[in-house]
């Protein structure tokens, strides 16, 4: 399959030795020639200014750079000077989604859907932006009803969404069987799997306690088995993620997105493997 999306997730470092770290971290993971680097952005806009301010940088070195943009907690107001700023920046991708409410906030703003956002996006910009959007193959934590993940889904494609990146998983057929899902419901844009690389086993475990991704038995058995062998942890961790990469790409999936958290070393070798690291 040709034309196929890869693009790697960084969130705005908050100390300079975080910004020369993640600095160091695109610049190597650019050698890999990702379509696009994405740049997080914190609940109620909590690191908007890191986020612009990680984007222009990317952007000024020659990488495509992708700002996300929550609406939870923000009014249209907010939200419309900060998709101004980034018109004027020349930024024209954009990844659109909820977000989580702030810890203290009880108010989720004017906007309290991400197809609510990106309705706005497109009744104030037109089709300025490529707006990429989220979605769960494994659902969302609030989901209730398995039919409501798809019909979710496709209110963010039919309101202008051009394109999708899923959370995180390992379980490939829970992304088989939402991408046929969703190809019954009349959903056509590309769906890219969202990948997670393990070089911490317990972190993941929070990561993924938080945000509904399963972490198959088996796994997480063979992982506390390792218990404080990091060494262990992380060759165990290249090898799943890696074997589900192939089964992804070889299944026919439109690339793959990275969350990184702003390193490069597991990526590198998840690309090397997968033989990406030498395409042209």
């Amino acid at each position: 399959m040709t034309g196929r999306t890869y693009s790697f997730e960084f969130f705005p470092p908050r100390t300079a030795a975080g910004k020369d770290k993640l600095r160091a971290t695109w610049e190597q993971l650019g050698q890999l020639k990702p379509k696009f680097f994405s740049v997080t952005f914190g609940a109620g806009g909590s690191t908007q200014a890191g986020t612009l301010e990680t984007v222009l940088e990317i952007r000024r070195a020659g990488f495509e750079a992708a700002p996300h943009l929550s609406c939870v907690a923000s009014t249209k107001k907010e939200i419309a000077a900060i998709l101004d700023q980034y018109k004027t920046s020349g930024i024209r991708h954009i990844v659109a989604l909820r977000g989580d409410l702030p810890s203290g906030v009880a108010m989720a703003g004017e906007l309290r859907h991400a197809n609510e956002l990106v309705a706005f996006i497109r009744e104030t910009t037109g089709d300025w932006f490529h707006i990429e959007v989220g979605c769960y193959p494994e659902y969302h934590p609030q989901t209730r009803w398995a039919p409501d993940e798809v019909a979710n889904f496709k209110r963010k494609v039919d309101t202008g969404a051009n394109s999708a990146i899923t959370q995180y998983f390992y379980n490939a057929e829970a992304y088989f069987r939402f991408v046929e899902d969703c190809a019954r419901a009349g959903i056509g844009i590309p769906i890219v799997p969202g990948i997670m690389p393990i070089g911490n086993f317990s972190q993941l475990a929070r990561f993924s306690d938080a945000c509904g991704a399963e972490i198959p038995r088996w796994m997480r058995l063979k992982f506390e088995g390792f218990l404080d062998d990091s060494a262990s942890i992380r060759a165990f961790g290249l090898d799943v993620v890696t074997a589900l990469c192939e089964q992804l790409l070889a299944t026919g999936a439109p690339g793959l997105h990275v969350y990184t958290l702003n390193q490069a070393a597991l990526t590198g070798e998840i690309w090397q493997r997968l033989g990406l690291s030498t395409r042209a």
